[in-house]
């Protein structure tokens, strides 16, 4: 048998016979192809003259490959299998998202349920783009109504009218001190101490919208009524707490080490449990993009799954 370079090959009669020999049919290829049976016939032929052996044993009542022709089914079967999978990769990347994804969201914010959310959207879409800036829950509440940002992560007393909101879980909050404060070390302290005891606050807790658990714990205990120091950044707030300058309210996974370093003191309140709902928030579904509503759909599906993973 002459060589026969793989560019004189042509593909459509190596499919042809691919197909007669899984059917092991002349009449059922020609069925599974949509074509007569005289052009599988010459398909066949001429397959076979191009590389100059017979490849199947046929009379009326039987149909055998040869050896040549059951080695031959063997290479084609490996061809197309990786043309299948070739495919199927195409397929599933009209589904990959190319562009990006982004949100904003409260800084500091420990979460297993949100690492588990990341590394699950990037196993699924790898090729997405994350780009995420950190805000204060006032500020991505007023972005996502705008329509500046269609994804945010924040903190609410309740869901708002009118925005799609999935309650993600509940931070726990404390107030703190620093380790030169009077109160360092104190296992509980009175509301009627705390009045009276400088606060420093976030500047967001400062508004009238009430957004942050500080406002709403001021409102009702009526602590932090004078102010020595304010800042939207949580490391300058605690910054601040560290050195002395007032009491705080701070969320607890995020300075467990330095409760456990010394550094600040968690002031115990009776009957005065401090906490806020996280949220993600977004844009009506119809203003979403495809990235963008992928990612809300595996929120729900986590939330499922997992109802108590915070």
């Amino acid at each position: 048998m002459k060589e026969i370079a793989g560019q004189e090959l042509n593909w459509n009669l190596l499919r042809t016979f691919f197909v007669i020999a899984e059917e092991r049919s002349i009449t059922g290829a020609a069925v599974r192809l949509g074509l007569s049976q005289p052009s599988v016939s010459n398909a066949l032929q001429k397959l076979e003259t191009q590389l100059e052996c017979q490849l199947v044993f046929r009379d009326s009542r039987s149909f055998e490959l040869t050896l040549r022709g059951e080695k031959v089914f063997q290479e084609c079967k490996e061809i197309f299998l990786s043309t299948e999978r070739i495919h199927s990769l195409v397929r599933d990347a009209t589904d990959e998202e190319q562009g990006e994804l982004n949100y904003q969201v409260i800084s500091h914010l420990n979460s297993s349920l949100l690492d588990e959310l990341f590394r699950l959207y990037h196993q699924r879409y790898p090729s997405v783009m994350f780009r995420g800036t950190v805000r204060n829950s006032q500020e991505i509440l007023e972005n996502i109504l705008k329509g500046s940002v269609a994804i945010g992560i924040c903190l609410l007393p309740k869901p708002v009218v009118n925005l799609p909101s999935i309650r993600l879980f509940r931070e726990e909050f404390k107030v703190f001190c620093g380790a030169e404060h009077a109160y360092f070390g104190r296992s509980s302290i009175s509301l009627r101490d705390l009045r009276r005891e400088p606060f420093i606050s976030f500047s967001c807790a400062t508004d009238i919208s009430g957004l942050e658990p500080m406002t709403d714990l001021r409102n009702r205990a009526r602590i932090g009524q004078r102010t020595t120091g304010e800042s939207t950044n949580f490391e300058e707030v605690r910054r601040m707490i560290v050195a002395g300058l007032g009491i705080g309210i701070l969320p607890c996974p995020a300075v467990k080490d330095d409760v456990a370093n010394g550094v600040l003191w968690p002031i115990e309140i009776a009957d005065e449990a401090i906490g806020a709902d996280v949220y993600l928030i977004h844009a009506p579904e119809k203003e979403l993009k495809s990235s963008e509503r992928k990612f809300v759909e595996l929120v729900r599906e986590l939330k499922g799954l997992y109802p108590d993973l915070e």
